[in-house]
């Protein structure tokens, strides 16, 4: 029965250590490496477009608060659509 079993666990052992010496071998070839790059390539841009978004809508943020202390201490108004940014 203990030959059973550990004839079962070496059988197992050794499907799960193929399946990954598989999958490592299909990430080092070319086509895995492309695969691989173009993924970090479409998560890059994807931050980019975040942290540009984020910019902008500080951006205008900041330009409110220019223009409502602008207002405030020389009561002077900005007119409307000039000088703000667009997030």
């Amino acid at each position: 029965m203990k030959r059973i079993l550990w004839f079962s666990l070496g059988i197992a052992a050794g499907v799960v250590a193929s399946r990954k010496a598989s999958a490592k071998a299909r990430r080092m070839t070319p086509a895995g490496a492309a695969e691989n790059i173009s993924d970090a390539m479409r998560e890059l841009a994807t931050a980019m477009g975040s942290f540009g978004a984020d910019v902008r809508a500080g951006m205008v943020e900041r330009e409110a608060e220019l223009h409502a202390t602008v207002a405030a201490r020389t009561g002077i108004e900005v007119a409307p659509g000039r000088g703000v940014h667009q997030a």
